[in-house]
Formats: structure tokens, C-alpha cells, sequence
């Protein structure tokens, strides 16, 4: 008789077992379906301060524990990012800014701080780290990751100390033999260079991977868009910096988009006030005019670090010929 109770309440316990997992299966799921609030916030928080850059195009949590590997394929999820920030905006419907409105801003820009023309020919600088600015497209995108997130004084420090470490400029064969702890003491002072170490030594065992020498100059061949799909199918490259090095490295009509150009394409109305750093980039890309597009750029970043009335820290009610150019 012991022996049939036993028996029975094994059976009442084993048919119970699939009703608590259903229980807890809804438990789960009604926990998930909870709304987050800071998902609306983020997109509508604006950055404040240069320093606040953020490093958007190197997702910290993405790239900590990334062993070196070969880019994704071409027909990865990084390429409808590409195919946005070549062809298309986001906000079809907003018609700002207009040739008119780019050709405006740009006559009262070149009035206010001299006339920005792209150079005939790039070269690396031997005193700035620079942002793309290099005939090496490899390193143009090196240059950029370290320009991330930091003052250009800090960025020209960290180039230069990993030069020194290293022998030389462009010494990819040797970063990577030394390994991320090298590379990160080399590169301290340009801040987050736990993370930039990781992305640098990422990107360069990726590279190697995939065409068996430390180059990138085959994109001078490529079109904007198979180019721009490259480089975002490295990890840790976003499009801003993918932007950079098509601007000013290859020399294409790509429109990029820093602090600066955000903060004050906002004030202009030359975006949607909640549109994201990635949206805007996307939508002033396919509106400013390709003619336009590295003489504004250039001269939106000047004007955002140098006018009272437009930079971080502006007080409200102070204008200047460019706010009220486009007031309202």
C-alpha cells in the first residue's frame, strides 16, 4: 500500500511539473512585455559637450570580448545600414534642408570662417592624428577610431606615443604581433583605449583574414556604396566613422555627422528634432548636395566650436547670422 501512495504522488508530481513550466513560461513573458521608458528618452536626449561623442560607432558591449575574425559577408545585417546612409533618408517627408537652404548656409559659413575646399591631394599628417585625413584608406580608419570620443590634442598624443611604441607609422604587423595590452598602454593617453585597442587589433587580424596583407586601398576601385558596405561589415565601424573615411580619405561625397553638425542641424530645422545621431546622418546625406557636402561638413564643425551663440554651451537668447538665417 506504501508503495501505491508513492507511486501516486510521483504521478501527481510529474503532472504537475508541465503546469509550473507553463506558469513560469508566462511569468516570462508577461516580465518582458513590460514597456522600457528610457527606450523613448534616448532618442530624444541631445549630446551637450564634444567629449560626449560617445564613441557611437564602437558599441562598448559588442566588441569587449570579440576574438579577431573575418568581416561578415556582404549580405549581412550591416548592409541595409549601408544601404540607408548611401541612398535613402528616413524621413521622407521632411523636406529640410533644401539646395537652397545648403547653398545659404554655406555662403554665410564661408563669410564667417574663409572658404573650406578639399585638398588635391590627402596626406598624412605627421603632427595631427586627424580624422581619415591619410592616402592609407587602413589607416585613415585607424586614425579615425582613435580621433573617437576625444579631444583632438588627445587623439594627436595617442598616434604619436603608438608610433613611438612601435617603430614608425603604419607598423600594422607589429601591433598586432604585440597584442591588445601593448597596444592599449601605447594609445592611454587618447582615453577608452581598452575599448580602441580592441577594435584596432579586431580590425587589423580581420583585414589580414580576408585579403592576406594589412590594405585596404583596393576601395579607392570601389564604388561609394560597395565601399561603404566594407567598411561597416568590420566590427566596431559605424557609419559616421565609415563617413569620415569617405570623405576625406577617399575623397567621395559622404556627409558625416559629429556633435557639431548634430547639434546645429537640429537648431537649423535641417532634421526631426528626435531623429538619432545614425537617422540624421542618413537624411543629410541624401538631402545636402554632393558639391556641398565636405565644404559644410567642415565648416559646420568649425562654426559649432568656435560661435558663442552655437556651441555646447551657448546661453539661451544669443544668436548669430546663422540661427537667424534659418530662425523658425
Amino acid at each position: 500500500m506504501a508503495a501505491t501512495q508513492t507511486n501516486s504522488r510521483r504521478g501527481a508530481r510529474s503532472a504537475a511539473t508541465p503546469m509550473r513550466q507553463g506558469l513560469r513560461s508566462q511569468m516570462r513573458i508577461t516580465k518582458n512585455k513590460q514597456p522600457l521608458a528610457s527606450e523613448k528618452a534616448i532618442v530624444k536626449q541631445e549630446v551637450k559637450t564634444e567629449a560626449a561623442d560617445a564613441l557611437s560607432d564602437i558599441p562598448l558591449s559588442s566588441v569587449a570580448d570579440v576574438k579577431p575574425s573575418p568581416p561578415p559577408p556582404a549580405k549581412s545585417r550591416r548592409k541595409s545600414k549601408q544601404t540607408q546612409h548611401i541612398t535613402t533618408t528616413p524621413f521622407p517627408d521632411f523636406a529640410r534642408p533644401t539646395p537652397e537652404d545648403c547653398v545659404l548656409a554655406h555662403d554665410i559659413l564661408t563669410a564667417l570662417h574663409g572658404a573650406r575646399t578639399r585638398p588635391a591631394k590627402v596626406v598624412a599628417s605627421s603632427t595631427a592624428a586627424g580624422c581619415g585625413d591619410s592616402p592609407s584608406v587602413l589607416d585613415a580608419l585607424v586614425r579615425t577610431i582613435l580621433s573617437q570620443n576625444t579631444s583632438s590634442t588627445n587623439s594627436t598624443r595617442a598616434k604619436k606615443s603608438m608610433d613611438a611604441v612601435y617603430g614608425g607609422s603604419d607598423r600594422w604587423e607589429a601591433i598586432v604581433s604585440g597584442g591588445q595590452p601593448k597596444l592599449q598602454r601605447a594609445i592611454q593617453s587618447g582615453g577608452l583605449a581598452a575599448t580602441k585597442s580592441r577594435v584596432i587589433i579586431n580590425l587589423l587580424a580581420a583585414v589580414h583574414a580576408k585579403y592576406g596583407t594589412y590594405s585596404l586601398d583596393h576601395m579607392f576601385r570601389a564604388s561609394d556604396a560597395d565601399a561603404m558596405e566594407e567598411l561597416l561589415a568590420f566590427p566596431g565601424v559605424g557609419p559616421k566613422t565609415a563617413s569620415c573615411v569617405l570623405l576625406f580619405c577617399l575623397q567621395r561625397p559622404s556627409f558625416a555627422v559629429d556633435t557639431h553638425v548634430y547639434r546645429l542641424t537640429g537648431t537649423m530645422g535641417w532634421r526631426p528634432l528626435e531623429a538619432t545621431r545614425e537617422q540624421a546622418q542618413a537624411h543629410l546625406d541624401a538631402k545636402v548636395p554632393d558639391d556641398l557636402k565636405y565644404p559644410l561638413h567642415v565648416l559646420l564643425i568649425a562654426h559649432g566650436r568656435t560661435c558663442d551663440a552655437c556651441n555646447a554651451k551657448a546661453a539661451n537668447g544669443q544668436s548669430c547670422k546663422l540661427r537667424d538665417a534659418f530662425d523658425g
